[in-house]
């Protein structure tokens, strides 16, 4: 006797409720199987459903995605809801293209669109800055008659405003009577995003209604667009309510001027956080040069059991490669192991990134070879290690065989292998790469890559060569390719051209104290006194100063940071009596 497939009322019903209250993949495909066994399943109400609970798990990765696309080719005759779903799920997975391709499949089919299918098209437009297609869209909503809908026309609104054509989005935003607060907050970000904060805030205090988003994006435009930090956090204290959104926002707005204190205030009394609130600080500790701060906030992270996100991870990777402190980024490295922490292409470059910085090689050419993916920054990142850490030959050789590969470059990879060949005098083989730049690799030089050159031929002695370059490149030089030449010239002794460096600077206004110090050292070096004089009384009536020196050492896993001319160290006397000590050694070794 042949088994019913039919299912009891009750189980479907039971199953069908924790599939819209599934919110996790694993739960998905639970569910998923047991629709399987039934031919419910090939029922376009059923699988789409599967479809929007796989929407509320987004972003997918990219092997999710193709589930997704399994189960909707399962579906014998689609409907418009289940087009609807899958080229949204596309468009929010950051899938815009293959949206777009489904799009053109669904009208193909002859499927009928209606006013929920548009705003994620126009959104995949937007995306792939196809501002073509989306006019296209916007035609085909005018001729069908769905631009009076709000969800078509806010999506309109936002479409055009990410293309800076802000007079259509309000001509759009004022074209209709009906306006919900979607349509305000559309238009206010517009006008924040094209940097017409003025406009943006003559809309929010028109504004019948506001939310939560309507003050941030405002907070967002005055601390990030306009520069106005003032206006951001009075706009912040005026917030009848706030959220964990608005406070990161204020926090971002603080952080990204370098205003590390402030952010650091809010971060302390903030009513709740999450890993975006430590990660803004972690970044623009980092970015900022204070990876010591950095690293002390990522252990109190850890301490508070806060989930690690991208940002956190690449920022603190990032501060141990500042500081070349070796055990804690191996420590970290660990830990990520350890703890299954997600560690795709970005994160494996930020590491080998510190590994190189902390002049680990060995390790890093083993990490390198054991990647299963590399991006162009991961080869830029070996071959800049190799050449800083003085394997200028070893470099170039990767950098042959990244160009034998096909590897994609950029204009870093060619400075970091010019930079190479500048640390390893290879001046044949660095010419040759720089004028095969636009030739076979098509890319323009920039200022930089005449920098590299300059310091290459520098190095060896061709110094006229060098000045040449410099007079005739086609951009405005800059203070460090002069100075670059002036370094050169002491080396080379050559009084002539650094009298020329020195005016050049003097011209552009980056005659500083390092400058004059470097050029009373050249006269010292040809004998050349009263020249010497002269700079020093120059330094003096400008009040000139050289700039103190300063180092970081790791000692059992705690840093030291250590200023020429110093005393505040707690442990300064062992530190003088251990210096004299090798002194006196040295000196007896000496006789």
């Amino acid at each position: 006797m042949a088994m019913s497939t039919a299912w009891p009322p009750l189980r479907f019903s039971k199953l069908h409720h924790l599939l819209q209250r599934s919110i996790s993949i694993s739960h998905i495909l639970q569910i998923h199987a047991q629709f399987l066994t039934t031919s419910l399943f090939s029922l376009p109400l059923y699988s789409t459903r599967l479809l929007i609970s796989l929407c509320s798990s987004t972003p997918l990765s990219p092997s999710q995605s193709l589930y997704a696309d399994l189960i909707f080719s399962r579906i014998p005759r689609p409907n418009t809801s289940s087009w609807n779903t899958i080229i949204r799920l596309h468009t929010i997975s950051s899938n815009p293209t293959h949206a777009l391709l489904l799009f053109a499949q669904m009208r193909r089919n002859g499927v009928q669109t209606d006013t929920y299918t548009y705003p994620f098209v126009l959104k995949a437009c937007g995306a792939l800055l196809a501002r073509g297609h989306g006019v296209a869209v916007h035609g085909e909503t005018l001729k069908l008659g769905m631009d009076f809908a709000l969800f078509v026309r806010n999506s309109l609104i936002s479409f055009y405003c990410r293309f800076g054509d802000v007079a259509l989005a309000r001509c759009l935003f004022y074209g209709f009577f009906l306006k919900d607060l979607v349509s305000w907050n559309s238009m206010i970000a517009g006008y924040v995003g094209c940097g017409e904060i003025e406009e943006a805030r003559k809309l929010f205090d028109e504004m019948p209604v506001r939310d939560v988003f309507s003050w941030t994006v405002l907070i967002d435009g005055y601390g990030k667009k306009a520069g106005d930090v003032g206006c951001a956090r009075q706009l912040f204290d005026e917030m009848p309510d706030r959220d964990l959104v608005c406070w990161n926002s204020m926090i971002d707005v603080y952080a990204s001027v370098g205003r590390l204190g402030d952010a650091r205030e809010l971060f302390e009394v903030m009513p709740e956080r999450n890993v975006v609130s430590w990660s803004i600080l972690i970044d623009n500790y980092v970015k900022f040069g204070e990876p010591k701060e950095a690293l002390g906030l990522f252990q109190r992270m850890l301490s508070e059991g806060t989930k690690l996100d991208k940002v956190a991870v690449v920022g603190v990777i990032t501060a141990c490669g500042q500081l070349g402190a070796l055990d804690q980024g191996h420590w970290v490295h660990s830990f990520l192991k350890k703890n299954k922490i997600m560690c795709d292409v970005i994160v494996q470059t930020a590491l080998l990134d510190m590994y190189m910085k902390c002049g680990s090689l060995e390790l890093a050419r083993r990490f390198f070879e054991s990647m299963p993916e590399r991006s162009v920054a991961s080869w830029n990142v070996m071959i800049v290690g190799l050449g800083n850490n003085g394997y200028g030959t070893e470099a170039v050789e990767l950098f042959h065989l990244m160009e034998r590969e096909g590897g994609l470059m950029d204009d870093l990879t060619l400075l970091g292998v010019l930079s190479a060949c500048t640390h390893a005098g290879l001046v044949d083989e660095g010419m040759s790469i720089f004028e095969r730049m636009m030739i076979d690799f098509r890319i323009a030089p920039k200022v930089e890559h005449y920098g590299c050159v300059v310091d290459l031929l520098g190095r060896a002695g061709r110094l006229r060569e060098a000045a040449d370059i410099i007079e005739t490149m086609p951009m405005k030089p800059t203070p460090t390719l002069w100075g670059s030449l002036l370094a050169a010239c002491r080396t080379h002794r050559y009084v002539q051209l650094a009298e020329l460096s020195v005016k050049r600077l003097a011209e552009l206004g980056a005659d500083d104290a390092g400058v004059y110090v470097l050029m009373s050292n050249i006269y010292a070096d040809e004998g050349m006194w009263d020249d010497v004089l002269r700079i020093r009384r120059l330094m003096s009536e400008k009040g000139m100063k050289k700039e103190s020196g300063r180092s970081v050492v790791e000692v059992d896993g705690d840093i030291y940071e250590f200023v020429n001319g110093g005393s505040s160290h707690p442990r300064k006397a062992e530190i003088f009596a251990a210096i004299w000590s090798l002194c006196n050694h040295l000196g007896d070794r000496t006789v």
